[in-house]
């Protein structure tokens, strides 16, 4: 059976039995960053295994796509090397909330193995854990198997718990016997290490809640999670060994040699890279962008190892991401969306190639180098230097390390990064807090609902140091207890404005946290004296409050937008908003097309139109994430979350921002570029920002269009038609140049000396370009055949050399060494051709000593 019959016979088996069957959950787990990435078939159901919420079903069953590529699971370094281990692989699972338990769970999998599949029972071996009665009885009393094959296991093994505390219980594992010729023994025995019996299926009866203590209880309503490996069974019904030679594999593999002209099909890297374009393709399709943090360093990582095993085999031009279509063919009838996003998952993975293609080669020179001086240690500052500067990750070195039978120094290069991070720390300190150290009442913020409220003054900060009082002219940073003023957070930058002291004002330039609840308003006293203890009325700007609110509110707008028009894989990476505009960074891997921003801008103002009223709640964290509001990976939220409702987007989010989408007025995208591979930034402005945009734009196509002497309307065919012209004279000059080039060749053969047979000219052309070099060249070599020509032409100080040598005399003369040997004295160097060469000088003083040289050295190789 090929492997997606089994996937789908698996599915039909249990719908026909009651299960829904449930689409695979994308790699990224939605709402959970306590997981990487998914890594088991459960991931999507656990907060129904939790309580924490309910389906319209108690049966489920699924497909799953996992990654385990980091964190706890990480089986990385043994792909390629081992016959089952992937950094993808999917899990077929069924799935019981409280319905079925062990009997019906034990019945299913026996059913489905030995009567759908027809797996013979006397390959199968089963476990149990070895407390769990109920379920021996099960297997050796109902369903029948072979005492012989069957194993009670008291370890962790066949114990599973979802963490130190919850739900828990004991498994049932399911053995395949590949045959007496491999090593290996049962599972339970000192042999099971061995390759011989392979788990495939394993049955979770989640039956007791952990308490604190470590007490087990009984569940009111246990339940039963199951996965089997779909590479494994695979293996099984195809009759082989290894996961790599199921079909998944076999195209992967192919492609993967035609790819890097891998000679031997059996080779280990082409596992390794057959293996990682499945990981890679899904994790960029589910939204990953290969970054230097969290999933996008764990993507750079798999798509860095593959490129080295195909550097590895020769193949040191970008190869990965051709791979992409083989694994649409082969993969794409049970995930269309691979098939729909494979361009974009291909220029995701060549952009990363070129990226890495620039520092392998240097890095790999120094590893190779470091390797032969280490002997049996690679020191651990040598491993840190290559993951900083050339972006070798850890495990990437200590794959290349164990090849060479060495091993990496990891406590030196874990020190490295410390003393990275800690500089990284003291760089980054942030600079308002000029060594405040502030103990006492948090600071209590009331710009949500006003821009002007009275507070006390809590403490006095001058130049760092904590003071009683400041005079005029006086820089400080005063703490309140109540402020309306923002403190920057989030991307929105902090209030500005004025205090009202007594007798005066402080002018307040910027408001930062100086801790997490604690605000700092920076600036400086105009007038008056301030000191602590005092009263004051704080009054926020409100002209640039209401400019960043617009910005603000937009951004969450145009954030949905984006998502809306490119895809559900832009994530934000970042953002700006202050009074002036909003700049926004968000993963993508190729520039917006202007469609795509007229697209956006229509939807954005779409949503201003509509004049929505802007909602904000508190909930708690769980409740938020169950509301689908939009949270960012990494982001460290508090029990209880701020959502904003702002047009038909949802957000966690606690800046300032509009009452209605209507304050936004009109929005206008002003750019849009690259800051980082795979991150875009779009800056765009609103309200009188942007009506003066358009109105500077405007001007400009005036101004425009009054020098092509046309109107606005017109001015872009009038440009089109001069433009044209342009051309066409441009053809025009290079046919009056060709012509030169002709007559000069008849003027310059004349100067040609005769050399042991042959004719010799090295000459410099006045006001020649590059291609009438290269016509006079074809010319004279026509005519003065056999010859060898030197032409050369100066140009913005700049010399530019073209060589040829007739072809009855490439044997002898190089047309590449010759022009080097000129270029060398010009101060350049270049090459080519046997026939025909070219180079660069920066020395045109020395070109006529130079030309003259031609003769003597044609002379010594004829």
């Amino acid at each position: 059976m090929k492997s997606g019959e089994i996937r789908q016979s698996f599915l039909e088996f249990f719908a026909a039995r009651g299960h829904t069957v449930v689409a695979s959950s994308p790699l990224v787990p939605a709402g959970d960053p306590t997981l990487l990435f998914t890594n088991a078939g459960m991931v999507q159901f656990k907060d129904v295994f939790l309580g924490q919420d309910r389906r319209p079903y108690v049966r489920a069953a699924s497909s799953q796509r996992c990654v385990r590529a980091g964190g706890k699971h990480n089986d990385l370094e043994n792909v390629g090397y081992t016959a089952r281990h992937h950094t993808f692989f999917e899990m077929l699972g069924n799935f019981s909330f409280g319905d079925y338990f062990k009997r019906d769970a034990i019945r299913y999998a026996w059913e489905f193995l030995t009567v759908t599949l027809r797996v013979p029972q006397d390959r199968l071996w089963v476990t149990v854990y070895a407390e769990d009665d109920e379920a021996a009885a099960i297997w050796l009393d109902e369903v029948g198997i072979d005492p012989a094959r069957f194993t009670r296991i008291a370890t962790s093994d066949n114990f599973w718990q979802m963490g130190d505390t919850g739900p828990c219980g004991p498994c049932s594992e399911i053995f395949y016997d590949h045959g007496a010729e491999i090593a290996g023994g049962p599972p339970g025995t000192p042999e099971a290490d061995g390759d011989r019996y392979v788990e495939i299926w394993n049955l979770v009866f989640m039956q007791y809640n952990r308490d604190a203590e470590g007490i087990l209880h009984p569940l009111p309503r246990p339940s039963v999670d199951t996965g089997m490996g779909l590479e494994r069974i695979a293996a099984v019904m195809q009759g082989v060994h290894s996961n790599y030679d199921i079909d998944l594999f076999r195209e992967l593999i192919a492609a993967a040699a035609e790819a890097t002209h891998a000679a031997d099909p059996s080779s280990n890297s082409l596992r390794v890279i057959a293996d990682h374009i499945r990981a890679c393709a899904f994790l960029v399709v589910d939204g990953v962008i290969p970054g230097n943090e969290g999933r996008g360093y764990v993507l750079r990582r798999i798509i860095r190892r593959a490129i080295r095993h195909g550097y590895k085999l020769g193949q040191e031009r970008p190869f990965f991401h051709t791979l992409v279509d083989a694994l649409a063919r082969t993969m794409g009838d049970a995930y269309p969306e691979l098939v729909e996003a494979r361009a974009r998952v291909a220029a995701v993975l060549k952009q990363e190639e070129e990226r890495f293609a620039e520092t392998l080669e240097n890095g790999m020179q120094i590893l190779e180098a470091a390797l032969v001086q280490e002997g049996g240690m690679l020191d651990g500052e040598t491993a840190f230097r290559l993951y900083d500067t050339f972006g070798f990750p850890l495990d990437l070195t200590a794959d290349i390390a164990r090849e060479r039978g060495v091993a990496v120094d990891l406590a030196g290069f874990e020190q490295a990064m410390a003393r990275q991070r800690e500089r990284a720390r003291a760089a980054n300190r942030f600079a308002t807090q000029e060594g405040v150290a502030y103990s006492g009442l948090p600071t209590r913020f009331h710009g949500y609902e006003t821009i002007e409220h009275e507070g006390r003054v809590q403490a006095l900060y001058h130049q760092g140091s904590r003071v009683d009082s400041i005079g005029a002219g006086d820089e400080a940073v005063v703490v309140l207890d109540h402020t309306p003023f923002y403190a920057e957070s989030g991307g929105q930058v902090g209030d500005r404005g004025e205090l009202a002291v007594p007798g005066g004002v402080f002018d307040v330039a910027d408001t930062q946290k100086i801790q997490a609840d604690v605000f700092g308003h920076k600036g400086r006293l105009r007038s008056g004296r301030l000191a602590a203890g005092d009263t004051v009325l704080a009054r926020v700007d409100a002209v640039s409050r209401a400019r960043t609110e617009r910005n603000h509110s937009v951004t969450h707008l145009m954030h949905k937008a984006l998502r809306e028009v490119l895809g559900a894989h832009v994530q934000q990476k970042g953002s700006l908003v202050d009074s002036d505009k909003t700049r926004f960074d968000f993963a993508h891997n190729q520039p917006l097309a202007d469609d795509e921003i007229r697209r956006v801008e229509a939807l954005v103002n779409a949503e201003i139109l509509a004049n929505a009223q802007t909602e904000a709640r508190m909930m708690a964290l769980d409740e938020a994430r169950k509301t689908g509001a939009m949270m960012l990976f990494g982001e460290k939220y508090g029990d209880e979350v701020r959502v904003l409702d702002i047009g038909s987007s949802r957000e966690l989010c606690g800046g300032t921002h509009v009452r209605r989408t209507g304050d936004i007025g009109f929005f206008k995208i002003v750019s849009e570029s690259g800051v980082a591979a795979g991150v875009r930034r779009v800056e765009a402005v609103t309200g009188e920002a942007a009506l003066s945009h358009v109105q500077r734009q405007e001007a400009q196509l005036r101004g425009v269009a009054e020098a092509v002497k046309a109107s606005p309307q017109e001015a872009a065919a009038r440009i089109a038609q001069m433009l044209e012209n342009v051309r066409h004279l441009e053809k025009e000059l290079a046919r009056v140049k060709s012509k030169l080039a002709g007559s000069r060749g008849g003027d310059l053969a004349g100067q040609a000396l005769e050399v042991k047979g042959a004719k010799v000219l090295a000459a410099q052309l006045e006001e020649a370009d590059a291609r009438t070099l290269r016509e006079t060249l074809d010319r004279l070599k026509d005519r003065l055949a056999p010859c060898v020509v030197v032409l050369a032409t100066v140009e913005a100080g700049k010399v530019k050399l073209i060589a040829g040598v007739s072809p009855g005399l490439t044997d002898r003369i190089k047309a590449g060494d010759l022009v080097g040997f000129v270029a060398q004295q010009v101060g350049g160097k270049g090459g080519g051709r046997a026939d025909m060469a070219q180079a660069g000088g920066t020395r045109p003083d020395d070109l006529p000593d130079a030309l003259a040289s031609v003769s003597a050295w044609v002379g010594e190789r004829l």
